[in-house]
């Protein structure tokens, strides 16, 4: 790589949220020796980003992520770049290609699996002649979990089997870009999987070793452990194939942590539409669960005349679905029973069926 390129780093999206708190991060920590810039296809958003961190001086570039052009300018200027953009199986080969036939570093902090063995099948041969690096999963997929994969098994015996079990308990709330990037890979599953056979066919595997990656199981560990199926594991077996310390076979299992088992509000099965769905509300990057956006019910769950009300948990896994059926309101008394309509009352609530219905997340019905 040229060492007289004019930027050691380019963030590309940071007018969105994550790329926000990143060029924040980069105008406290940087320093001044390093030369680093924003790139983005708008101009004005960049601008007020820049005065938002402190620095009106800084470099602006302008890039967009469905101009090929204008990343292969970006990566040529630029040691590393690093990206927000997502979802990345929708926007962000073009810039992988671009760095890997520049020669530049890059970083991104996906957390879709299909993206990244996609990248490795297209690109990688490309990066490895140019000396560029493609690095992914760089921010909660999977940084944490993979330092404290490789942290404790440092502090286990060399040459030995070791299987770990990682529990995961975290807190807040996704944004816009990361919501959307989850329905992504609901609605490739298929496509997920084939990608990944693809891989395997044709990536090289340590002689004599083993590593395996795995989603854990449920299990009560003072707390409920429950399997947590993302990309995680794989990040972690890919570090322990590079890495002889992780022992002649590694297993590793991942786990979200909950005080009490999921009720029937956060199970897959709950009404709802489907993630292909069109009609599936799809947030825009920037957006944050828990804005007045997120919270509003929309024009279309309006409860309608002779439509049945959902239980409390029914409503509740459905307020921000246009598909979904509104519950009365808590502050009004819904109508009384009638054998002309279906029972107003939630099944939990309701006098005549409170002792009767077996299944209090079911819909209510007469």
């Amino acid at each position: 790589m040229p060492e007289d390129r004019p930027y050691d780093i380019v963030l590309l999206g940071a007018t969105g949220f994550t790329g926000g708190l990143t060029a924040e991060y980069l105008a406290r920590h940087a320093g001044p020796g390093v030369r680093w810039a924003v790139a983005g296809r708008n101009r004005a958003k960049l601008e007020a980003v820049a005065e938002r961190v402190g620095l009106p001086e800084l470099p602006l570039l302008h890039a967009d992520a469905t101009d090929p052009a204008s990343l292969a300018d970006v990566a040529r200027q630029a040691r590393v770049v690093a990206t927000t953009v997502g979802p990345f199986t929708l926007h962000g080969e073009h810039l992988v290609a671009a760095c890997a036939e520049a020669g530049t570093h890059y970083a991104d902090i996906t957390g879709e699996p299909e993206f990244i063995d996609l990248m490795y099948l297209r690109h990688h041969d490309r990066a490895a002649r140019t000396g560029a690096k493609l690095v992914h999963a760089c921010g909660f997929d999977s940084v944490p979990h993979d330092l404290g994969a490789y942290f404790t098994v440092k502090r286990l015996p060399e040459g030995v089997p070791i299987e770990m079990d990682g529990f995961v308990r975290a807190g807040g709330r996704p944004s816009g870009g990361t919501l959307a990037s989850a329905l992504l890979m609901l609605s490739r599953v298929r496509r997920t999987a084939e990608t990944a056979l693809a891989r395997r066919r044709i990536e090289e595997r340590p002689a004599g070793r083993r590593a395996r990656g795995r989603a854990g199981t449920l299990r009560y560990v003072g707390g409920w452990a429950l399997p947590l199926p993302t990309l995680d594991p794989q990040i972690i077996a890919r570090s322990a194939r590079a890495l002889e310390r992780y022992g002649p076979d590694f297993t590793y299992r991942h786990h979200v942590a909950v005080r009490r088992l999921p009720t029937r509000s956060a199970s897959p099965r709950a009404p709802g539409p489907s993630p292909r769905s069109p009609r599936c509300p799809r947030p825009a990057p920037g957006w944050r669960a828990g804005s007045p956006r997120a919270t509003a019910p929309p024009p279309s769950s309006a409860p309608k005349a002779g439509s049945r009300s959902p239980s409390s948990a029914g409503a509740a896994a459905n307020a921000s679905s246009p598909r979904s059926r509104a519950a009365t309101p808590a502050t009004a008394r819904p109508p009384r029973c009638s054998p002309s309509r279906p029972c107003a009352w939630p099944s939990t609530t309701c006098p005549r069926r409170r002792a009767s219905s077996p299944r209090p997340w079911r819909w209510a019905t007469r």
